[in-house]
This record gives C-alpha cells, sequence and structure tokens, in this order.
C-alpha cells in the first residue's frame, strides 16, 4: 500500500545505512582486494558488511520472536550488502540533485512513524526488526534516509508515494547506478540491475513501505 509522506518512505528492503562507514571513499580508483562490493570509487569491505550482519543477528536473537526472525533470514548477508549498495547509489544520485536531508526532517518522519506504534520505541524497533532487518542502532539513519528519498521523488517534480513519483525515481536511480558501476564479490551473488539488488534478496527498491504496526506474528 502506498504511504503517505510523512508515513516515511522507504525503499522496500529498507534498513538503508546511509552515510555508513562501511562505505569508503579510495584514491584513484577501486580496490577490489577484502571488497564485498565495489560502488565507483567507494568499497564496502567485507569486514564492514559482516559488522552490520553480526548487529541484525545480535537483535534478531535477543527478539521473543528469534525462531521466526533467524529462519526468514538465511540471505541476510546479500540483503544487507544490497542495501549498501543501494544506499551508495542514493547518495550519488540526491548529490547529483543538491538533495539533503536536515536532522530535523529525519527526525520528523521517525516521529511520524512512531506516532502509529502508540509512541513506543520499543514496538517501532521489533517491526523495523522483524519487517525490514534494521537493528536498533541503525534506526535514526533508516529515517534518515527515507527522508532522503521524499526529498528526492519532490526534486523529481512528484509527490512522494505517489505511482510517478515511483517510477520517476527507479528510472534516476537505476541510471545513477549505471554510471557509477557496481561489481559485487561472487560469493554474495550477482546484481541484478533491472531490480537493484543481488539475485532475488530483495523486492524493487523504490515500493515505499512503512512499518507496520499490527502485532509481528510468533
Amino acid at each position: 500500500m502506498v504511504r503517505r509522506r510523512t508515513a516515511a518512505v522507504s525503499i522496500a528492503a529498507a534498513a538503508l545505512l546511509l552515510a555508513s562507514p562501511a562505505l569508503t571513499a579510495c584514491g584513484s580508483g577501486p580496490d577490489r582486494t577484502g571488497a564485498a562490493a565495489v560502488v565507483g570509487d567507494q568499497r564496502i569491505t567485507v569486514a564492514s558488511l559482516q559488522s552490520k550482519v553480526n548487529q541484525v543477528r545480535a537483535a534478531q536473537e535477543a527478539s521473543p520472536q528469534s525462531a521466526q526472525l533467524l529462519a526468514s533470514s538465511t540471505k541476510l548477508s546479500s540483503q544487507t550488502l544490497t542495501m549498501l549498495v543501494q544506499t551508495a547509489v542514493i547518495e550519488r544520485a540526491a548529490d547529483d540533485a543538491g538533495v539533503t536531508v536536515s536532522e530535523e526532517e529525519a527526525q520528523q518522519d521517525r516521529a511520524a512513524a512512531l506516532e502509529q506504534f502508540g509512541g513506543s520505541e520499543e514496538a517501532l524497533n521489533a517491526a523495523l526488526l522483524q519487517q525490514f532487518g534494521i537493528a536498533p542502532a541503525e534506526a535514526d539513519t533508516y529515517f534518515r534516509t527515507n527522508a532522503l528519498l521524499g526529498k528526492l521523488i519532490s526534486s523529481l517534480g512528484y509527490q512522494p508515494g505517489s505511482d510517478g513519483g515511483q517510477t520517476a525515481l527507479l528510472g534516476i536511480l537505476t541510471k545513477t547506478a549505471d554510471k557509477l558501476g557496481v561489481t559485487i564479490n561472487p560469493r554474495y551473488g550477482t546484481w541484478d540491475k533491472n531490480k537493484a539488488s543481488i539475485g532475488d534478496t530483495s523486492d524493487a527498491w523504490v515500493i515505499t513501505k512503512t512499518p507496520s504496526s499490527a502485532a509481528p506474528a510468533v
């Protein structure tokens, strides 16, 4: 279901880690040694990817739904890497469009989502973890990226959440990914530019979703 802007815009897999230390700029060209992926002149290291995966795993193991969460995330490494690659592309597209997001704007998106959970941080974090594989420590970054995506859609002349906006956003992000070039370490799969993901690890990246306030399944 398409949500209004105040319901928080996100890519389908969500869990986007904007400005993540997993992305490190390289000098004259990307060094693929020890890289899980290379996006343009940026590397996502295997070590940094594993650190992000470990964060999610720890949160899953501590959850009352741990068995279900662990069973449903057998491709967590590839899913997390997909999100990191997508983030690098989104950052570049936003930079090219002159789009920035303030801390206040990011917190407005978080507050709107929190309201849907009756103000419960615990319930919101549980939904982000179960539905999108986002560890609590990355929640603020997630909402910052939501705000960035919403402003990027607006910069293209569309209302965030609209079908036209979704199509336009997918087009600009696909072009940006092609321009940058994406190389994936074969151990994690191959990059599918039509789905903007590694193999079949996620849905199309610009379907707008917000965490459902329904009680987590057990």
